[in-house]
């Protein structure tokens, strides 16, 4: 498998999983700005949409869009998509998870990546957006356990991790959901994190 990728970009989540299941993978950075992958091919050839992450295969079939592709991680490694205990509501929990990131949680970061400029109001409304979000967000945690799932590191925290680690490109503090942070911080220190964080170059 290839997964082309963009550093810090949501194409992390399916990398730090190939980590975490210890696939055999191998990386292609694409610059999205330039529609160039690192080795000068057109990335439209791959994905017309021009943004990552795309997973290809050696079949040559290409997979698109990050909750397919994490999905399908999900399913490849079933120990990333459910609780160590089992419930048959798992896999449908871990797709809602995943909505909710894509939808939710991704988008309320999304004006802070888009390069315009806004007025003080446009700014402060981007913040409450964002606000409001991340408090969804840490409601999810008060269920109990490390992790989305309880105490089984899944596809979604993935997700989420890198969703939430943007918080630190744009100077966003989450110390008021202490409950977050503390979360974000306990991935960080799993060895899958530190490597997919190193290969893409990302490390402090």
């Amino acid at each position: 498998m290839k997964l082309f990728y963009k550093p810090g970009a949501c194409s992390m989540a399916a990398h730090l999983l190939l980590n975490e299941a210890g696939a055999s993978y191998s990386l292609e950075k694409v610059d999205t700005d330039a529609g160039l992958t690192e080795t000068g091919a057109a990335y439209a050839d791959t994905n017309p949409r021009g943004y990552v992450p795309a997973l290809e295969f050696a079949s040559g079939d290409v997979l698109t869009e990050n909750v397919a592709i994490l999905h399908w991680l999900g399913e490849q490694h079933p120990e990333l998509s459910s609780d160590s205990t089992g419930r048959p509501l798992d896999r449908f929990r871990t797709l809602e998870l995943l909505s909710f990131l894509s939808s939710e949680l991704h988008k309320g970061f999304s004006p802070y990546f888009s390069g315009k400029t806004f007025s003080e109001d446009q700014a402060r409304e981007n913040r409450k957006k964002l606000d409001a979000k991340l408090g969804q967000f840490d409601a999810l945690l008060n269920k109990g356990g490390d992790y989305l799932l309880g105490d089984t590191f899944s596809v979604a925290d993935a997700y989420a991790f890198v969703i939430l680690n943007w918080s630190n490109f744009i100077g966003v503090s989450l110390d008021a959901w202490p409950g977050t942070k503390a979360y974000l911080e306990r991935i960080a220190t799993r060895p899958a994190t530190r490597k997919t964080l190193e290969e893409e170059g990302l490390a402090a």
